[in-house]
């Protein structure tokens, strides 16, 4: 008799294992699907944190790092500041390329911190906020722009349509600090590249999907130029 009630009772051993496994997977489901709602998908915000802390290592080099004897003897004989920044944007924009850092974010009202790369392709944002190529950098003439994401990989871009008018953003670059201050925010179609285009005056654009969760649409935030200070 004990013979024959053995099997049953390793079943419901196994379907008790089973059933207890599949509720774990559903509460880990939940759980990531609720951390994603209220913050950033975990798994990949994790690996963006990684990367990142590299990125802040290789930036502290580049900041370190002295510039060749030609290019500075070319800066000295540039008396005027907004030259000189003009002129070492575009020295690191040749010593740069995808996916290195070029500068640090730093917008307060919305806490957030954060190294900047070359580029916007999927590879170059899964880093952090990327440069637009075709853009100019910080200290150049005409408009930086910047995209990032708002619920992957580390979501530095989660909370940008909160910003006012009027708020602080702050980039650091190697070779000098730059300040803007927020004066628009907009929803525009995917398609509306012309976001980033130039303008009369220097500003900064971040631009990122919207609304959340979704690839339908974009939000601009524009800010303009309040003030420039060479490293």
């Amino acid at each position: 008799m004990a013979a024959t009630e053995a099997p049953p009772r390793r079943r419901r051993r196994a379907l008790r294992a089973l059933a207890t496994l599949l509720i774990v997977a559903g509460l880990l489901v939940l759980a990531d699907v609720a951390v994603t709602l209220a913050w950033q998908e975990p798994l990949t915000g994790a690996y963006s944190a990684w990367r990142q802390r590299g990125l802040e290592d290789r930036l502290a080099e580049l900041e370190r790092a002295p510039l060749p004897a030609q290019e500075r003897r070319v800066l000295a004989r540039i008396p005027d500041p907004r030259r000189r920044l003009a002129l070492d944007a575009r020295v690191l924009g040749r010593r740069t390329g995808p996916g290195d850092p070029v500068g640090r974010l730093r917008i307060p009202a919305i806490g957030l911190r954060t190294v900047v790369v070359e580029g916007t392709d999927p590879e170059e944002l899964r880093d952090g906020p990327g440069h637009y190529p075709d853009s100019v950098l910080p200290g150049e003439r005409g408009t930086v722009a910047l995209a990032g994401h708002r619920t992957t990989y580390g979501a530095p871009f989660r909370r940008v349509d909160a910003l006012e008018r009027g708020d602080r953003i702050d980039v650091d670059t190697p070779y000098g600090s730059f300040t803007y201050r927020v004066d628009a925010t907009r929803i525009v179609p995917a398609t509306a590249v012309g976001v980033v285009g130039d303008k009369a005056y220097d500003r900064l654009v971040l631009t990122a999907c919207h609304p959340l969760f979704s690839a339908e649409e974009r939000i601009v935030v524009s800010a303009r130029l309040a003030r420039a200070v060479p490293a």
